[in-house]
């Protein structure tokens, strides 16, 4: 029978570690019953673990897919790697009663390559990561058994983006379903079999697999629209795009209400289709990169024709004009002399139609005065939209290229038949 006060000395030792027990209790107590205890300095580093673990920096949370759609960018720094092969095997056919059964060390499988692909469902380079390693071959195996290849990797990028390696456009990826191989495999490395030969009958040699293609490539999206509304803050763009497609844009009473290029499409009679691009607004100095400066710039390259939407509400509305084609032909030389036609919005204000004649007199063209709110003069618009449209079509066949045409149950290729650049929802509307 155990007195009761060495179960206690036993269970306070085992909770402090630092007691010893006494000669009597080693005397009494067998080694069977005793819990060891362990050292102090065990129990000091497990505190001081615990303690590093608690004092760690939170990792920084991944953002979900959802809210990747709600950013809006047109340019990605990406680092691509394709797949390193597999390595040869080196090996001998063993069998009973077959003493020289051969090299039998298979090929090791490729690499996978990196492959940049058009999605129309991709509105963005927003869900692009910065880094892309392609899959490894599998290593050779004996019995003359090959590694598996890699499979590709598929990165998918918005309709409109150009790739470039240094100062090269390497490919213009502007249709549906473009592919650009970014970064290739390594070839698969040799098993000894592959070095049989009448004077080498039991080769040992096997090499390695290669490693894939390394480069650092730049994607930059430039929207492909046929029109694009061009105008200063404020003068009354998105509110045009409202009420000539469903697009719905933000429209609010303060300048850069528009963060980012959004597209609508106007239906007319025949299936036909012209898609607008509302670019954000553009201010003095835009070419020095002021306000938004050359972030939406690049998107009107790739526009056919140019709307030029001019506020006639504010003091000399054709100074609006003349700044607007100045800072066009800084950015690119002969871009504001593409096809246009140049809108007076706001011509339900007193003030506007006060300026409107002295506007015309100093353009010497065709002015479509309108107003975006009240609809006013919206159906001259649409003309003119449809006979820009017209006229480009017939320049490309007068050039011997066959303008884009589509059937009605084709949607737009890198719109999905919307107007919105973070809406999937179909949005038209037809005149």
């Amino acid at each position: 029978m155990i007195p009761a006060r060495f179960f206690s000395a036993r269970w306070q030792t085992a909770l402090e570690g630092v007691r010893r027990w006494t000669p009597s209790t080693w005397a009494i107590l067998q080694p069977s019953w005793l819990l060891q205890p362990e050292p102090a300095a065990r129990l000091l580093s497990i505190s001081c673990a615990s303690c590093a673990k608690r004092q760690e920096s939170p990792q920084k949370k991944m953002l979900s897919e959802k809210k990747l759609k709600r950013y809006f960018v047109d340019h990605r720094r990406v680092l691509v790697r394709g797949g390193d092969g597999g390595n040869g095997a080196s090996c001998f056919h063993s069998e009973p009663r077959k003493e020289f059964g051969g090299p039998s060390g298979g090929d090791g499988g490729s690499g996978g390559h990196v492959i940049l692909k058009v999605d129309r469902q991709v509105k963005s380079l927003s869900s692009v990561l910065t880094r892309y390693q392609g899959f490894h071959g599998e290593d050779g195996g004996r019995k003359n058994c090959f590694g598996r290849n890699g499979g590709p990797l598929y990165i998918r990028v918005p309709r409109g983006t150009l790739v470039k390696e240094g100062e090269d456009t390497v490919a213009d990826l502007s249709c549906p379903g473009d592919e650009y191989v970014a970064a290739l495999g390594g070839a698969g490395g040799k098993g000894n079999r592959f070095f049989l030969a009448n004077d080498n009958r039991a080769p040992v040699t096997c090499t390695r697999g290669q490693p894939g293609q390394e480069r650092v490539l730049f994607l930059e999206l430039k929207m492909v629209a046929q029109a694009g509304m061009i105008g200063f803050p404020n003068a009354g763009k998105s509110s045009l795009l409202r009420a000539i497609s469903n697009a719905r844009p933000a429209v609010a009473a303060y300048p850069f209400t528009t963060l980012k290029p959004h597209i609508g499409v106007v239906h007319y009679e025949g299936h036909q289709q012209v898609t607008v691009a509302d670019i954000p607004g553009i201010v003095r100095g835009a070419h020095q990169n002021r306000g938004l400066g050359l972030a939406f710039l690049r998107h009107i390259e790739r526009c056919r024709f140019l709307l030029f939407v001019v506020d006639l509400s504010v003091p000399e509305p054709w100074v609006q004009l003349q700044d607007l084609k100045y800072e066009l032909e800084k950015y690119e030389e002969g871009l504001s002399e593409r096809p246009h036609t140049v809108i007076g919005n706001k011509i339900d204000l007193p003030e506007a139609r006060a300026h409107l004649p002295e506007l015309q007199a100093r353009l010497g063209q065709t002015l479509i005065p309108l107003s975006a709110t009240t609809g006013e003069n919206l159906e001259a618009l649409l003309l003119c939209l449809k006979e820009l449209c017209d006229n480009h079509a017939e320049a490309e066949r007068a050039c011997g290229r066959q303008p884009l045409s589509r059937r009605p149950s084709q949607p737009i290729p890198g719109h999905a038949t919307t107007r919105d650049c973070t809406s999937s929802n179909h949005q038209s509307k037809k005149w």
